[in-house]
């Protein structure tokens, strides 16, 4: 039977989107299929039904995410009662979900709806549905006893009508008491209580948004500065000696347009980082001259500068009446959201409560929730020596709001800092002088080091020049070597300052795993370094090995690599079943690379009789039941392998591109093992999810590892 759960307020102002983003989270990590359903909707786009299809990829058609438009809802009930209306909406939801394993259920918005007794209706579509409830309370300037009583309320008015309730959430939480008498009363309640504070984040508005309300002018601007927060609003009016201390971060500089002085002076200060701002609005239809706007486009690339007819105080009016919105124009503010909730919220609690069965099968998402779940358990501090590239300091924006783990930046700070401030990207930075932060804080935090300053670089060369010794390297030439950046990181991890190093988004390969070869060698049990690429298929999760660094192992090689590979597999969830590949099945070809990988196979044999492992054999029969079938009837491998083991570089990286492009598969990838400490390489077209996808395994393979070793 399908799973429902309705999230539903008791009046405006909840901030619920929030809640509902995070549902939605953990039912796709517990299950493939999810629907969505509005049982009622206000005429015109749904920016949340618009986010849930375009995050979660979701293949229901949108006409079937809605029942009524209000209005027909309010005409049916007044004409035919609240019985018809019921039925209706019930009717309409069982069209949609007996194809779904679980269903969130959006409840009604309290918002010029022309419905009587809004939550006694929520309440009762609940039962019909046979959804469980999840009550959002608004806490918004609340005193602790208005929170208290709010949430008792809640309680109360969906127990007693009926429902099943889930667990209350207070949210918008401001008043650090109200926080805490909201947990206390949760312990005197059957179901647990939440309480989220309100995020600052999440309330201000996009630039985009002054844009499309205002309908201001863009004169400059990138489509990254305008889905920038406006997070506080400084009207310009003072001389610049005057005004500067007046900007805050990420605020929104507004002044009239022959102002040339705020103007420069602003985006001079955004530029130094001191503070990065959101934009400059121009008012009183005044616009600075061609030398101004060229240098202000020289010293804030991509900063937005906007223009608007009207003077400051009908501006004003229309930007104080701004709120944030979560929508799929957004993504920062979701993966705000998502941290939010994620942080406040005891999800394996509620995920236990949800009785939702886990599905057998894997989807690619299954499996990147499960990353981010899991490095979370237990939190670890990962190093990221491109501190300055942009796909770098986005992922780490994701990685720090999502609680992921604790990071490092290398680079010159000011240029970390104001890199990051020219992309609008908010972190929360510790500088040089903060370095030895305790990193078992709620939050996630990064800090800055610039290995050409710091006071390790000295350490490092003393360290390196030992290692090297025999190979002729000074401390001098080592007082060189340890000032780059890959070479400083991976020392970080090897002294322990760092739990792992992800590296490569713009560094080759070589320059991101010789130092890793160089200074964290090898295990005990592992002859050389490999790589696997987790393959996410639409239904399961393939490990491809080695893809990635040896371009043609020998027999004994390629033995470790599928014992390496399979030990990666089973560490993220993956059981392993081990298919040694070649262009031949069983004992039906012949030839040096034949007899190479069965060779392999008796070795992983010997080495691990506990692995199944199925060699040599083709591609097809591996995978494929009905080919298994026929080539090798009675395998414990054939037709369902896990782990395909490629016989060199040049099949396995031309196979696994193959599948990704052909197959639409998400490769997460590679990461590398059989090291001491964990080192894994980017590829240097990583999007920013493929960054945040391998910290966080690097994070997760940090986790089980001890750290003296």
């Amino acid at each position: 039977m399908t799973r429902s759960v309705y999230v539903t307020g008791i009046g405006r102002g909840d901030g619920r989107q929030v809640v509902e983003l995070g549902v939605m989270e953990l039912l796709t990590r517990q299950v493939g299929k999810v629907g969505v359903f509005r049982p009622l909707a206000h005429d015109g786009p749904d920016p949340l039904l618009d986010l849930l299809r375009s995050r979660y990829r979701l293949s229901q058609p949108q006409g079937t995410m809605t029942g009524l438009g209000y209005d027909e809802a309010a005409a049916l009930q007044a004409e035919s009662g609240t019985d018809e209306l019921i039925s209706r909406l019930v009717d309409r939801y069982h069209e949609i979900a007996r194809g779904f394993d679980a269903v969130l259920v959006l409840g009604t918005d309290y918002a010029d709806t022309n419905l009587p007794a809004e939550l006694s209706l929520n309440a009762r579509l609940a039962n019909e549905l046979g959804a469980a409830v999840l009550p959002v309370v608004a806490g918004l300037d609340q005193s602790a006893d208005s929170v208290v009583a709010e949430v008792r309320n809640a309680h109360h008015a969906f127990t007693s009508l009926g429902c099943e309730v889930l667990a209350t959430i207070a949210n918008r939480v401001r008043d650090g008491h109200a926080a805490e008498a909201a947990r206390w009363l949760g312990r005197h309640l059957p179901e647990p209580v939440f309480v989220l504070p309100e995020e600052p984040a999440l309330a201000a508005p996009t630039v985009q948004q002054v844009v499309d309300e205002l309908g201001a002018r863009v004169l400059l601007g990138d489509p990254a500065g305008l889905s920038r927060d406006c997070r506080d609003f400084v009207f310009g009016g003072a001389m610049l000696p005057t005004f500067l201390p007046a900007l805050t971060e990420g605020c929104m500089v507004i002044t009239p347009g022959d102002r040339a002085d705020l103007i420069i002076g602003s985006l001079a200060a955004h530029s130094a980082g001191a503070p990065p701002i959101a934009g400059v609005l121009l008012t009183l239809d005044q616009y600075p001259g061609e030398e101004t706007m060229a240098l202000a486009e020289r010293l804030a690339p991509g900063t937005p500068v906007l223009a608007v007819p009207t003077g400051s105080f009908p501006t004003a009016a229309g930007l104080f009446s701004l709120e944030g919105k979560l929508n799929a124009a957004s993504p920062r503010k979701v993966e705000v959201a998502l941290g939010l909730f994620e942080t406040h919220v005891d999800t394996r609690q509620l995920t236990e409560r949800l009785s939702v069965v886990r599905t057998h099968r894997v989807t690619p998402m299954m499996f990147e929730h499960e990353l981010i779940e899991r490095s979370r358990e237990a939190r670890r501090h990962v190093v990221l020596p491109e501190g300055t590239e942009e796909r770098v300091l986005r992922a780490a924006e994701v990685l720090l709001r999502r609680n992921i783990c604790d990071l490092t930046l290398l680079g010159e700070e000011q240029a970390v800092r104001k890199r990051a401030a020219e992309l609008g990207v908010n972190l929360r930075l510790l500088g040089p002088e903060e370095a030895e932060w305790g990193g078992g804080s709620l939050a996630a935090c990064a800090r800055i080091v610039d290995p050409a300053t710091s006071p390790l670089r000295e350490r490092f060369a003393e360290l390196y020049a030992k290692l090297r010794a025999h190979r002729g390297v000074t401390h001098e030439l080592a007082y060189d070597v340890v000032a780059d950046v890959s070479y400083f990181g991976t020392l970080m991890v090897r002294e322990g300052l760092v739990d792992g190093m992800v590296s490569g988004a713009a560094h080759s390969t070589a320059a991101t795993i010789r130092p890793a070869f160089e200074i964290i060698k090898t295990k005990p049990d592992a002859s050389i370094v490999s790589s696997v690429f987790f393959m996410c298929l639409a239904d399961k999760v393939l490990v491809y090995g080695d893809c990635a660094v040896n371009p043609d192992p020998d027999a004994e090689q390629l033995a470790d690599i599928a014992i390496q590979s399979a030990a990666t597999a089973a560490q993220f969830g993956v059981e392993p079943r081990v298919a040694m590949l070649s262009y031949s099945t069983g004992t039906s070809g012949s030839g040096a690379d034949v007899d190479k990988v069965r060779q392999a196979t008796e070795l992983v044999r010997t080495r691990r009789p506990d692995l199944l492992v199925e060699g040599p054999i083709q591609y097809d029969a591996a995978v494929e039941p009905s080919v298994a079938a026929t080539k090798l009837p009675g395998s414990d491998v054939a037709g369902q392998a896990t782990v395909l083991v490629f016989p060199d570089l040049n099949t396995g990286n031309n196979t696994y591109k193959a599948v990704q492009r052909s197959a639409g598969a998400i490769a997460v990838g590679p990461v590398l093992q059989g090291l001491r400490k964990p080192v894994n390489d980017l590829s240097r077209g990583a999007l920013v999810q493929d960054i945040v996808n391998t910290v966080a395994i690097t994070a997760i393979q940090a986790q089980g590892r001890n750290p003296s070793a």
